[in-house]
């Protein structure tokens, strides 16, 4: 068994054995939100994953949330007070849709075993991974028309579009509400809904030894089919639709209202 911690503070926690690697976001204090440097260390954790510079030789890789109350409740907002103007938004954007892209075309299948809150980047992690199960605890969408006013880019648009359909996510977004497990269930966006979090993260394990057990070019045919489905329809541009929400008086304004605890005050611009 291999065990390293791949953020500062333990922040991010990864151990790997016999194939298996778990990735614990470990934040519970902040309902696990993710900082820019865990996102580097998921990127890189996936990007070597199953290659032949993976010194744990890696079949399959469990993502989990640390604490009771969430797997990650989205981007933490302090990370949002250094932007500057529209450029920072495109690069943020684009940071994020690196680390998706390696969850996605990682060499070996993800698992994303869901407990608490799935919002916001929390939930594009596990729209990005291969299976996701989840506890009857689970809440998921992205609530971001009632808290920072910025927007999903096109690409998280048609992850979410492919998992739960066009009218669900149009719902979530436009709305701002939580489905809950039930409804996660329904919609396709879990597979598999459990009990609570001890049944979620014993039945992510059985799946991760079963696939270990598996015909790995099955594993890899599969996985690789997937992919060239979702590449076959090439994704327009959006800088123009992050510039507006990021570089917007909004968006300011929600950072300012999350950290003073009180609704936003929006004004369209």
């Amino acid at each position: 068994m291999t065990s390293r911690t791949e953020a500062g503070e333990n922040e991010l926690l990864y151990r790997a054995d016999n194939g298996i690697g778990i990735l614990t976001l470990n934040r519970p204090h902040r309902r696990n939100a993710l900082t820019f440097a865990m996102y580097e260390q998921i990127k890189q954790i996936c990007g070597r994953a199953g290659t032949d510079d993976d010194p744990d030789k890696l079949r399959v890789i469990i993502f989990k949330g640390a604490g009771d109350a969430a797997f990650a409740a989205g981007t933490d907002i302090s990370q949002f007070k250094n932007f500057s103007g529209e450029d920072d938004a495109i690069a943020y954007e684009q940071m994020i849709e690196a680390v998706l892209h390696e969850i996605e075309y990682c060499e070996v299948p993800t698992i994303a075993a869901l407990n608490g809150f799935v919002t916001g980047g929390g939930a594009a992690i596990a729209a990005s991974c291969s299976l996701r199960i989840g506890s009857r605890s689970i809440k998921v969408g992205v609530p971001i028309a009632k808290t920072l006013g910025n927007c999903l880019a096109i690409a998280n648009l048609k992850r979410f579009i492919a998992l739960i359909g066009e009218a669900r996510t149009a719902h979530i977004l436009l709305t701002a509400q939580l489905i809950d497990a039930e409804n996660a269930k329904l919609a396709g966006f879990i597979t598999e809904l459990l009990e609570d979090q001890t049944q979620v993260e014993s039945r992510a394990m059985e799946l991760a030894q079963s696939i270990t057990q598996s015909a790995p070019l099955t594993i890899k045919a599969t996985l690789t089919g997937i992919r060239r489905l979702r590449e076959s329809t090439p994704l327009p541009d959006d800088h123009d639709l992050i510039k507006m929400c990021f570089g917007s008086n909004d968006f300011k304004e929600g950072i300012t209202a999350f950290f003073e605890k009180r609704p936003a005050e929006w004004i369209g611009k």
